[in-house]
């Protein structure tokens, strides 16, 4: 008998896949493709146009990860000469994404965490407060994972303002659930922005691995010097283009999501659980207690779901991913049965 495929739920990934488009791209690339070096060309003129900046004020990334760290390295010599001693630091808003700290602290970065008021709020005056004249890096992610909650242009606005010698990384993994975006006139107006967009989530490229960070040519272009020359893989950029190409597929996705999250709500309110209005493919709830070993238990079941419940603020929290509506309604099914079963 086969195994029982895993249904993974604890990654926020596309769990429809990639577009067939992707597929029949990738299947088209010769033996010359594969042993050239990459042109980015192509790849790069349609992602600009897809986020509407010119090409210019756009880079690739290795995935949007790669794209942080990029970020944190440029950081280090980023506005003000630091004072003779100390590293710079770096403002990570909790309860965040964990590469926020991971690559902060691998360009030998200080970390300091500024963790989010009740109900998952954006901290602004926290935030404020938490500049110094050593501060060169904040971490805004919009929206939040894992809470899913937003952030308003007007707080980011605000943080670049009273931050000028400090690069704020805005990652927007999760734009295209959300209908929100800070690329526009904002990033002329605070060169230093810099946002960050990923293409694992809504368009199903996680494995392949592509990103891009978006900001003005005179901040972008020191990141992109740093960076090696092809870091982004031939089969990448190709299947971007193909992704980019059919936004049909990305929409229908991001569709299935916002029916999944209203699964999930109503679910919820049944069981009498607390959840938080999510914008993102995915939802934090509170199970209790109980957290660790209902997420194990959906393990043994095969069903993969993120125990959240050691993150500042999450007591007793999972992360469920929120994509194609059959996959929500057998993990909430299967909930439903893990929390019924009698403790052994």
């Amino acid at each position: 008998m086969e195994p029982r495929p895993q249904l993974r739920l604890h990654l926020n990934e596309n769990t429809a896949g990639c577009s067939p488009a992707v597929v029949a791209a990738l299947r088209a690339m010769t033996e010359e493709d594969v042993a050239r070096y990459p042109d980015y060309n192509r790849a790069i003129a349609d992602c600009a146009r897809y986020v509407g900046v010119p090409a210019s004020w756009l880079m690739l990334t290795n995935g949007l990860d790669d794209g942080l760290h990029a970020v944190a390295n440029r950081a280090r010599t980023f506005g003000p000469v630091l004072p003779a001693s100390g590293a710079f630091e770096a403002i990570v808003i909790e309860p965040a994404f964990e590469m926020f700290g991971a690559a902060a602290e691998a360009a030998d970065g200080v970390v300091v965490r500024v963790e989010m008021t009740g109900g998952f709020a954006f901290p602004l005056e926290a935030v404020l407060g938490a500049l110094m004249p050593r501060t060169r890096l904040i971490f805004i992610n919009d929206p939040n994972n894992p809470t899913g909650r937003g952030v308003e242009r007007q707080a980011i606005e605000r943080v670049a303002a009273a931050a000028p010698g400090a690069l704020v990384l805005v990652d927007e993994a999760y734009a295209e659930f959300s209908g929100r975006t800070v690329i526009g006139p904002i990033l002329e107006q605070h060169p230093n922005l810099v946002v960050g967009r990923s293409f694992a989530k809504s368009h199903g490229l996680a494995g392949l691995r592509i990103g891009a960070l978006v900001g003005h040519p005179d901040t972008i272009e020191p990141i992109r010097r740093r960076q090696p020359p092809f870091h982004v893989n031939a089969f990448a950029a190709q299947a971007l283009v193909a992704a980019l190409a059919d936004p049909g597929h990305a929409a229908w996705f991001v569709a299935q999501a916002a029916e999944s999250r209203q699964l999930i709500y109503d679910w919820c309110r049944r069981n009498g659980l607390v959840c938080w209005p999510s914008e993102a493919n995915f939802v934090l709830v509170r199970i209790g207690p109980s957290a660790s070993a209902v997420t194990s238990a959906m393990a043994a079941r095969g069903i993969l779901i993120r125990d959240k419940s050691s993150a500042p603020g999450c007591d007793g929290c999972v992360r469920l991913a929120a994509g194609v509506v059959e996959d929500t309604r057998v993990c909430l099914a299967a909930l439903d049965e893990v929390r019924s079963a009698p403790c052994r």
